[in-house]
């Protein structure tokens, strides 16, 4: 019992709670560009079987951290004995947990619509809940220092990935393949939404008071989002902030698309139309 117990402490190490470009997480985003610079340049025009085989390595480490994540959001020792005290808001199903459900299609799946789909959908949806995160971590820094770390980690390798697989996809990026990620998002969007509802009632019948707001678009509890949640969600009927929300992050991901377009353009990679 006592490793255990010593293995939980280690993994619940708190430290001095990082600050928003501070030493902490510039270093990351250094890690990070220089990361998505070397992975482009060495293997950027790569077999697609490496390809495959880079995504599917980035996938497992992200959920070995998530479980790690996991472990610190349910398990704690309290009066010698572990107890299970699951928070559920840190239930893994968020816009920046989807790479989790998303890169096995494209790194497993034959070649077809739905990878292409799930390809796209890493380009510029997960890229775009990647990089919000790190140019304004807000609450994802905390006390617990491998937390931090891991939150830096994995959003880090959405931008990794999500870059990666669009100069990976250069030669055919373009309108028609970002087109593919729109019913990728509209699904897990759907998703959310079913499980925000399916789990309120269950929580509702059980008596159980947690909060469960997959995507922050349950209808049952407020959107946080920064704007979303200020200015939208107080404002609007439900089946309008649903609208928008939705639109909103159509348009933010096309422009990361436009972006990406542009500097593979200007960087002399042709782009077939």
């Amino acid at each position: 019992m006592s490793f255990w117990v010593k293995l939980l402490e280690f993994l619940e190490t708190k430290g001095e709670t990082p600050t928003m470009y501070g030493a902490f997480h510039i270093v990351f985003i250094v890690l990070v560009a220089l990361a998505t610079f070397l992975l482009c340049k060495f293997f950027g025009s790569s077999s697609e079987r490496t390809y495959r085989r880079i995504v599917l390595i980035g996938w497992i480490a992200m959920v070995v951290l998530e479980v790690y994540k996991q472990i610190i959001y349910a398990v704690s020792f309290e009066n010698g004995a572990f107890v299970w005290d699951y928070e559920w808001y840190a239930f893994p199903y968020q816009l920046c947990s989807t790479p989790l459900y998303v890169m096995p299609f494209a790194a497993l799946l034959k070649n077809g619509r739905v990878r292409d789909a799930a390809m796209a959908y890493l380009a510029t949806f997960s890229f775009f809940g990647g990089l919000v995160v790190f140019i304004y971590p807000g609450d994802v820094f905390v006390s617990t220092i491998g937390i931090s770390a891991q939150s830096m980690i994995h959003h880090g390798m959405q931008i990794v990935i999500g870059i990666y697989t669009a100069f990976y996809n250069r030669k055919r990026f373009n309108f028609g393949f970002f087109l593919h990620a729109v019913p990728a998002f509209a699904a897990l969007c759907a998703a959310a939404l079913i499980m925000n509802i399916g789990v309120y009632h269950a929580f509702a019948a059980s008596g159980i008071e947690d909060t469960f707001n997959m995507f922050y678009i349950s209808p049952y509890f407020p959107c946080t989002l920064p704007l979303l949640g200020d200015v939208i969600w107080p404002n609007v009927p439900y089946a309008a902030f649903l609208v928008i929300y939705i639109l909103g992050f159509c348009i933010a991901a096309y422009v990361l698309y436009i972006i990406q377009y542009g500097l593979m353009r200007l960087g002399g990679n042709r782009v077939k139309s």
